[in-house]
Formats: C-alpha cells, sequence, structure tokens
C-alpha cells in the first residue's frame, strides 16, 4: 500500500511534539498553559482532564504522568496567576520611592490587581477559590509572599523614621490581615455587600496605625 504524501511530515511533527513532552518542565508547561485556556473559558468545574488532554491532542494517562490529579493541575494553573501578581507588587515592594508611599501604592495595587483578576472572571474566581480551599497551601504562599513584602516596606519605614512602631514584623502581619478582603476572593465577595471601606480609607487607617504624619 502507497504512503500517502502528508505520511511523514505528520510523524515528523508527532516525533518532534513526543521529544519536546519527554522533558517534564516542557510537559508541564503546556498542560498547564491548555488547563489555564479552559478554566477561563469553560470553567474548572466543568474542565475534566479528559478535556485537557484531548486539546493537547494525548491521552488521560499521558496527563497523570506529569500531574497526579485535576486538582495539582488547578494548583499549578493558579500559583502561575497569583505569581504574577506576586512580581508586579514586588516592583512597588523594592522601588526607591519613600515608605509611606511604597506602602500605599502597594496596598492599592493589590485590591485592583485582586479585582481585575479574580473578580471580573467569575470562572477564574472559582478556579482561585477552589484552589485556595483545597490546597492550603496555595493560600499560605500567596499570603506570606505579600506579608514578606509588606515587611520589607514597613521595615524600611521603621530605619527611615517615617514609621513609628516597636515591632516591624507585627504591624507588617497586621496590614497583610488588614488586607485580607482585598485578597482573597471568597472574602472579597462576602465583604462588598457589608459595609467595607474603600481602599483608600483603609491605607489611611494603616498609615495612621504605623505613626506615619505627613509633611505639612
Amino acid at each position: 500500500m502507497e504512503r500517502s504524501p502528508g505520511a511523514p511530515s505528520r510523524m515528523t511533527a508527532q516525533t518532534q511534539t513526543a521529544n519536546r513532552r519527554q522533558d517534564g518542565s516542557e510537559g508541564q508547561r503546556e498542560i498547564i498553559a491548555v488547563a489555564q485556556k479552559l478554566f477561563t473559558t469553560i470553567g474548572y468545574r466543568k474542565t475534566t482532564v479528559a478535556d485537557i488532554a484531548a486539546e493537547l491532542g494525548m491521552s488521560p494517562a499521558n496527563v497523570y504522568r506529569f500531574f497526579d490529579s485535576k486538582k495539582s493541575i488547578n494548583e499549578a494553573v493558579a500559583e502561575l496567576l497569583l505569581d504574577g501578581i506576586v512580581a508586579e507588587l514586588g516592583a512597588i515592594a523594592t522601588s526607591p520611592a519613600p515608605p509611606s508611599t511604597r506602602l500605599a501604592d502597594f496596598m492599592r495595587e493589590l485590591a485592583r490587581l485582586s479585582d481585575e483578576r479574580f473578580m471580573t472572571n467569575s470562572r477564574v474566581n472559582d478556579m482561585v477559590e477552589d484552589a485556595m480551599t483545597e490546597s492550603w497551601s496555595v493560600c499560605v504562599r500567596y499570603a506570606e509572599n505579600v506579608q514578606s513584602m509588606i515587611a520589607r516596606i514597613v521595615e524600611d519605614g521603621q530605619v527611615s523614621g517615617d514609621f513609628n512602631i516597636d515591632d516591624s514584623l507585627v504591624f507588617a502581619a497586621c496590614v497583610k490581615a488588614t488586607m485580607t478582603c482585598f485578597m482573597h476572593p471568597t472574602m472579597m465577595a462576602l465583604s462588598t455587600g457589608l459595609g467595607r471601606p474603600d481602599i483608600e480609607q483603609v491605607i489611611a487607617f494603616t498609615l495612621r496605625g504605623l505613626g506615619y504624619q505627613p509633611a505639612d
């Protein structure tokens, strides 16, 4: 039987794809990218591992070579999203601006990014909320990253004299706790209709609590 003219090129493409996927990191990146697309379009709860596999042109068993469950895929997608927020906040935390300006900008941007990434797309909200509920470590790592950046700003303010406080780590933890309703999807949704102050009011309250005295 004659081989069709297109067969060699198809085999070549399949071989190249298989070779790429032998590299675990490459295979994981491909799965995460497709999962993120499906989670944000049809929803995390409706997406199956079979859907992800079909989109990639592989079997579900091959997906399980890289991730042991759908939950672990969602965890990786959520971490990617949260790491993006952390990266943007990190640029503010390490900027040369005065500590009071940095802290205000940091809190403002955290609130904005959380609203933009979590609340404007209900499917993304479900994905992150489920990841934080099912995989507490995802929530803990994100909160720890946010708190460590706040701590850096607060410590700088303590050293410069902008903030009149005794324990920078305790105050950094207090600031992070104050921001919970602006950074956790569930708390953001629940607090919206319960008289939650706006972010500018929270910033002003926080700076007063840190003993900041603006120049006249």
